[in-house]
């Protein structure tokens, strides 16, 4: 006789999950998600307290910082006037070449250049602010100082001047950068300057008026010729000038929040007041 229970096929009963054991892992779920969000949430507070921090702190220490340095010159040279006009004698052998240098029968009016004179400014420290630049269409009033750099210059709301070009009311170009977005971006709207716009540079020994000229929309950062002595595009050569001159040059990034091509607006001397 067969044996009792032989034959029978064995059954495999799962077991099920418990409902502790499910509810467990909605919480873990839960937690995760939760610490998740949370790191979005910080990261976004982040990001968002940068851009705060790069578009508009920024902004507002270079504005008033810049203002306090323009207050500062006006009152300077106010106390410490030009030279009177035998104050260059010797330094160039003769003082002819110096601003304070001009006989009295122009000094205090508007003079023409161009008429055997030349402006000069002693050679201005490096990054100290020495000059004041006002686009009167835009609104802009922000100073001039030696040199190009970030740190030193531009990201204090300064306009900077390029070394080795011409100083204001000198023969050849007076070249300067500033920002377009971001500390003071005293630049931001030169691209809707227009031809005939007065653009004034106010220094210790006067006052100086190029009217705008030309615009070159977009060019190569590396473009070296637009502030050259006869300023012309080496990248596009259609752009610029051909012969001698008292030549402004202004330059910034572009498009706006990149630094990958320059603007560049050109103006001529149109006339100087001599303190």
């Amino acid at each position: 006789m067969p044996r009792r229970g032989a034959g029978r096929i064995p059954v495999v009963v799962q077991g099920r999950r418990t409902r502790s054991g499910g509810a467990g892992a909605r919480v873990g779920l839960a937690r995760a998600l939760w610490a998740g969000a949370e790191i979005t949430v910080t990261l976004g507070v982040v990001v968002l307290l940068l851009v705060v921090h790069q578009l508009w702190w920024t902004n507002r220490q270079a504005e008033e910082g810049a203002a306090r340095q323009v207050e500062a010159l006006e009152r300077e040279w106010v106390r410490a006037p030009a030279p009177g006009p035998d104050a260059g004698a010797g330094a160039d052998g003769g003082g002819t070449g110096a601003v304070g240098g001009a006989d009295a029968s122009t000094r205090g009016r508007g003079a023409q250049p161009g008429g055997g004179r030349d402006s000069r400014e002693a050679a201005p420290r490096w990054d100290r602010a020495y000059a004041v630049l006002r686009i009167p269409r835009l609104g802009v009033v922000a100073p001039v100082a030696q040199g190009v750099a970030k740190r030193g210059v531009l990201d204090k709301g300064y306009v900077g001047h390029y070394p080795r070009t011409a100083q204001p009311g000198q023969a050849g170009n007076f070249a300067v950068a500033g920002h377009r977005n971001t500390h003071g971006e005293p630049f931001r709207y030169i691209n809707r300057l227009r031809k005939g716009d007065r653009i004034e540079v106010e220094t210790r020994t006067g006052v100086f008026t190029y009217v705008v000229d030309k615009q070159l929309p977009q060019t190569s950062a590396r473009d070296g010729g637009v502030i050259a002595a006869v300023p012309r595009s080496a990248v596009r050569p259609g752009y610029g000038y051909g012969e001698p001159g008292h030549y402004l040059t202004l330059t910034t990034c572009t498009p706006e929040y990149t630094s990958r091509y320059r603007l560049v607006v050109w103006g001529k001397l149109a006339a100087m007041r001599l303190r």
